[in-house]
């Protein structure tokens, strides 16, 4: 199994601290602190064999966390001081952006460390910034049927773009939100190199008349055809099956066994059914929060502390607790929340979820987990929500520490 290490990019600093220097997103000294923090720890995961490092992408998090507006760049800095992790910005926002740009960005990324890139996207959730810099484009995911089907349509077209981009010395696309070349029909015509375009470029840029046709991005990715392309899945089917569809890797946040074990199942055959022969659990990947302690107890309180404070107070309110319901759950309320940070997190650990407790129990939780519950055989786990920002350096790399020398050994 390969290990990625997610780390939600946030200015070190206690509660406390973050409500008296509010906004403190906006403070240098405190960006500064976090990008060392940020450097200190892909450093630190390189050296113990860590597979992966990912951080998100989100904009005008005043509040201090989820800092990570330019994921790509973060990671360029980070690969300049590694030597074999993986970088794996999870996830770029395709329908807020312009996928050429992106395709740009990354494969220059990919150029810069031979190959040391893989990447996830997503369609967008938060709307205080969709709303801003996807003006004219598409709107958050949960704003209603229509808009969540706009929202979809845009990724799709985003994607096929990317893809496009990457994999053609030049291509055309006409879309319903996007055309290549603009405008698609007429082409772009008063271009004055054509004579050295047609000499030097590639074929079927330029037509008989001297029109633009197709373009070309430069450069290509490193990676032949690309890099691994991935999609987190959080809820329903649509998403696992799209990944399916094209091949991509899912990362599945679903914690109940069963449920987790139908998810593998379901993309092995519809994978098949396109043409991708997998194992199960092969090209697929769970997220999971991991919390350890020399004791049950201290490992519970962390993860109190951290994953438990992280849902109740922030991304509860976007929906994410309903990962874990149970029926006895009164169904009137929304979003989910729990009554308590503990309770939370009792419920994360039931769901699955939560892996919590000594090293041992780690490695117990993680077991059937590998084996896709002695079926196959899970190729990603992805620690999610690592504690970086939330909690002292010292705790980062204790916990680190104790699951690349003493759990990850069992597993590799």
């Amino acid at each position: 199994m390969k290990i990625d290490l997610f780390a939600m990019p946030a200015v070190p600093a206690t509660l406390e601290e973050r409500e008296r220097l509010r906004p403190v997103g906006r403070s240098t000294e405190r960006y500064q602190r976090m990008l060392e923090e940020l450097r200190r720890l892909c450093i630190f995961a390189d050296e113990l064999g860590i597979d992966a490092f990912s951080t998100t992408e989100h904009h005008f998090h005043t509040e201090g966390n989820e800092l990570s507006v330019n994921p790509i760049l973060l990671m360029a800095d980070f690969a300049a001081r590694t030597k074999r992790i993986l970088m794996m910005p999870m996830s770029i926002v395709m329908t807020s952006a312009n996928p050429i740009r992106v395709a740009e960005d990354l494969a220059i990324l990919d150029q810069l460390t031979r190959g040391r890139v893989a990447v996830a996207f997503a369609r967008g959730y938060q709307k205080r910034w969709m709303q801003v810099l996807g003006q004219g484009g598409s709107t958050a995911t949960g704003a209603g049927d229509a808009a969540d089907q706009a929202n979809r349509e845009r990724f799709d077209e985003g994607m096929e773009i990317l893809v496009k981009a990457w994999t053609n010395d030049c291509f055309e696309h006409d879309g319903r939100h996007f055309q290549v070349p603009h405008p698609y029909r007429e082409g772009i015509r008063g271009w004055p190199a054509v004579h050295y375009t047609r000499k030097f470029g590639a074929d079927g840029e330029i037509d008989a008349d001297g029109v633009i046709r197709k373009i070309g991005v430069c450069p290509r990715p490193y990676q032949e055809p690309h890099p691994l392309i991935s999609q987190p899945v959080t809820g329903g089917m649509t998403s696992l099956l799209a990944c399916a569809r094209q091949g991509w890797l899912p990362w599945i946040w679903e914690g109940d066994p069963p449920k987790f074990l139908e998810m593998c199942r379901t993309y092995r055959r519809v994978a098949a059914e396109h043409g991708f022969q997998f194992g199960l659990g092969r090209n697929a990947g769970c997220v999971r929060a991991i919390c350890i302690g020399d004791t049950r107890e201290e490992a519970f309180q962390l993860a109190a502390q951290t994953t438990g404070y992280s849902y109740q107070e922030y991304f509860g309110h976007f929906g994410f607790l309903e990962l874990f319901r149970s029926p006895e759950d009164d169904p009137q309320v929304r979003p989910w929340r729990f009554k308590s940070n503990e309770d939370c997190v009792k419920r994360m650990i039931e769901k699955g979820y939560q892996i919590c407790g000594t090293v041992d129990d780690v490695k117990r939780a993680l077991e059937p987990l590998v084996r896709c519950y002695a079926d196959g055989h899970l190729e990603w786990l992805s620690w999610n929500f690592f504690c970086q920002g939330t909690t002292p350096w010292p705790v980062q790399e204790r916990q680190l520490e104790l699951f690349a020398t003493r759990v990850m050994p069992e597993f590799k």
